[in-house]
């Protein structure tokens, strides 16, 4: 009887081990929880993309086609260069007769599979599946065909030249001012080589732009390329740094090692797998902008048309700085300042490089495109400097961000200097709208953009607030005096009757009559931009304190938020989204679709009412952010909006940046460590916590009790916890009092 029980234990054993190894599955890494397929079909406008890179690298694709519900692929792409969806060259695999070539084919597809470090996709014309993964500044395909047939590649540029040598295809396409370079080999040998010109095969000239490599029996045809912004022998070189061989595995190791390191900066704890995802695809958003662009040691610059040496500090662009200042340059600050500073010592070089010496507004690959509105690359310099960025030339910075604001006209999408508007400007202290009726005189103001008076106003006297803050860091103070008295200037736009900020005329009369739901044309761009006056009631980012005063109190300022939520839309939806696509995301008249809005949640801390804040981001971020095609409310420009999701996620956020501190809101994780640059942790902890549990009990700041409904850039930097009590039900007297409310304006 002992020897069989023995027997029946060991037995045991043996059965528990087993069964528990093949029950056990790898443990997910943190890029296995990046979902790119999160927004890809849009709400109302641009959906995101799927898109395939190494963090900030200038290398970046997705499959070309037009959203998510896309049925076709339009070739294969090599290389994205602009602002949403400009690509160089394509690439098209093709089996079957030679009269089928064509510059870019379409395939339907199916099994695809995007991962930030790696794309596969089988296409259904062509029996081929092909798998791809990307370098910084090159990639490689591999391409497999199913059965056996003449296989073709065709390598396309719309506007530029190719020429082949052997198994080598180089050229280049004209990007606006930039030419953008390719240098391509495959590891098999082409049996012949052609030019394809009007659906016909030709020999090779000087002149083409299309060129066709012919495979009589590869079954198998493994591609590496390289591209550049400089020569299409630094593509080659670029090419020959990064991927030295066509072992595909082994760059997908290496991207998915490159992309657990830049996610592993913030490590997150909770019982919602969904919300890993949205936190992480959010964060991988973050780094697809803006793109470092230097090449060995150098870069070419679209502000000057010139190749030039880095000196030993990367060159980036493509940043898009009304979206971007907000909430994506300031988690930069807190989780790669050496990066944030390389991109600030860019936008000094991006002004130096220009005739005028101004500070760029929307710096892309060939230049400045003069996007949207106002110049709000002076808060970035600010907030970077208060939190303690100072590796660049504060002077010179201050003087480019100046004479983007002074010299440069104000009129958004324009990059004329400054004219009579701005004069007027200058002189009364707003920006002036058109009387109902009155026509357009000035010839800068664009036909669609207009003048978006009330947009631009709020948006200056923001940027000069910043300027002021800049010139007393400089010891400059009559400009800081000069600049801080104009940053007051909102006050001439605030109507005391009605309680909003409502355009004028030039004669000083308010525009009457008006509907702040509705007045301002497509778009609201007569007087806002992209979202109407209930948006823009609450766009004076640093002086949320004199905000309450203005609205009546903190009890009137909350339920003028309240009634923000509360109010309805008046137009049917289809006629309010006919001429307002941008006012996206509704809660009410609020829009969590578009940059304007993020703050707005986090404004009821400043009535001292943040249990408000906690049950409003949680609603929000619930409502619109999700694990799904169409998670993201509106367009996610340039990491802007994802940046926010991160930040409401970990719990916090930096309301007014220029100011070292962020105010508090609910966070959705349990634990939350963020790898600081200087070697310490700062940790988010959540006692009792449930994902229902967003109301905030009680807090501790490095085991003091905290009774703030906000910290500073110095606790954070510091490292330390923030310990966070939840609970289900509101706590209405947490941080409650005068004493808790977030500093405005300036910093005591």
């Amino acid at each position: 009887m002992k020897n069989n029980n023995s027997k029946f234990i060991i037995a045991s054993l043996i059965w528990i081990l087993f069964t528990g190894c093949k029950q056990a599955s790898p443990e997910k890494e943190l890029v296995d929880y990046v979902n790119p397929y999160i927004g890809n079909i849009s709400h109302m406008l641009v959906p995101t993309y799927p898109t395939v890179h190494l963090p900030n690298s200038m290398l970046r694709v997705y499959p070309q086609r037009n959203d998510y519900t896309g049925n076709q692929l339009k070739g294969l792409p090599i290389l994205l260069t602009a602002h949403r969806g400009i690509h160089a060259f394509n690439l098209s695999p093709y089996q079957g007769a030679e009269s089928g070539l064509q510059p870019i084919i379409s395939y339907n597809y199916d099994n695809e599979d995007i991962k930030p470090y790696y794309y596969n996709v089988y296409l259904d014309n062509i029996n081929a599946n092909v798998r791809f993964a990307p370098s910084h500044q090159s990639a490689i395909y591999n391409i497999n065909f199913y059965q056996p047939d003449s296989n073709y590649l065709v390598i396309n540029t719309n506007n530029g030249r190719l020429t082949a040598k052997g198994n080598s295809i180089s050229g280049y396409q004209q990007i606006g001012n930039a030419k953008a370079y390719l240098y391509l080999e495959t590891e098999q040998q082409p049996t012949t080589t052609y030019a394809l010109s009007d659906g016909k095969i030709k020999n090779i000239s000087e002149k083409d732009n299309c060129i066709v490599f012919h495979f009589a029996d590869a079954r198998q045809i493994n591609i590496r390329y390289g591209v550049s912004f400089i020569s299409e022998e630094q593509a080659k070189n670029n090419l020959i740094r990064e991927i030295p061989d066509y072992n595909i595995d082994k760059i997908i190791e290496q991207g998915r090692n490159i992309w657990n390191e830049a996610l592993g900066k913030i490590k997150v704890k909770g019982s919602d797998e969904n919300q890993k995802t949205i936190f992480y695809t959010s964060m991988y958003r973050v780094y697809e902008r803006p793109i470092c662009i230097s090449e060995d040691g150098h870069y070419y610059s679209g502000f000057d048309g010139k190749i030039h040496d880095d000196g030993g500090t990367p060159f980036y662009t493509d940043d898009w700085l009304w979206d971007t200042f907000r909430a994506a340059h300031p988690l930069r600050i807190i989780i790669d300042p050496q990066k944030e500073n390389e991109i600030l010592n860019s936008f000094i070089r991006m002004a130096e490089q220009r005739d005028n010496y101004w500070m760029p507004t929307f710096p892309e690959i060939g230049g400045d495109n003069h996007s949207m509105n106002c110049n709000h690359g002076v808060a970035c310099f600010l907030d970077a400097y208060v939190k303690g960025i100072k590796n660049f030339d504060l002077n010179k910075a201050y003087k480019a961000c100046k004479g983007a604001i002074t010299e440069k006209t104000l009129i958004p999408w324009s990059a004329e200097k400054a004219g009579i508007l701005d004069k007027f400007y200058k002189e009364n202290g707003y920006f002036p709208s058109l009387a109902i009726g009155e026509k357009e005189t000035v010839a800068e103001v664009n036909s669609f953009e207009k003048r978006q008076a009330v947009a631009v106003t709020l948006g200056t006297v923001y940027d000069e607030w910043c300027l002021a803050q800049i010139a007393k860091q400089l010891g400059n103070n009559e400009d800081y005096r000069y600049f801080l008295n104009r940053s007051l200037n909102y006050h001439k736009i605030f109507n005391p009757q009605t309680r909003f900020f409502h355009p004028k005329d030039s004669k000083g009369n308010f525009i009457e009559p008006f509907d702040y739901g509705l007045s301002g044309g497509i778009g609201f761009r007569e007087y806002y931009d992209e979202n109407n006056g209930w948006i823009y009631r609450w766009d004076l980012q640093h002086n949320f304190a004199d905000l309450v005063k203005m609205i009546g109190g903190k009890k009137q300022f909350v339920a003028e938020l309240e009634r923000m939520y509360n109010t309805q839309l008046v137009l049917w939806k289809p006629d309010f989204f006919a001429t307002n696509a941008d006012h996206t995301g509704n809660v009410g008249q609020f829009s969590m679709g578009n940059e304007p809005c993020l703050h707005i949640p986090y404004l009821y801390n400043y009535a001292g009412e943040p249990w408000r804040t906690q049950y409003r981001i949680r609603h929000l971020m619930n409502q619109w952010f999700r694990n799904d095609v169409m998670g993201i409310p509106g367009d996610e420009d340039g990491g802007g909006m994802s940046a926010f999701v991160v930040f409401s996620s970990l719990g916090f956020y930096p309301i007014t940046p220029g100011l070292p501190m962020y105010v508090i809101g609910s966070p959705i994780f349990e634990n939350t460590q963020i790898q600081l640059n200087n070697g310490k942790v700062f940790k988010i902890i959540c006692k009792n916590y449930a994902p229902e549990n967003k109301y905030i009990q009680s807090a501790r700041l490095n085991g003091q009790e905290w009774n703030k409904s906000w910290f500073t850039h110095t606790d954070l930097i510091n490292g330390g916890t923030l310990e966070l009590t939840m609970g289900k039900l509101p706590n209405e007297k947490w941080a409650s009092t005068a004493e808790a409310i977030p500093p405005s304006f300036e910093m005591p």
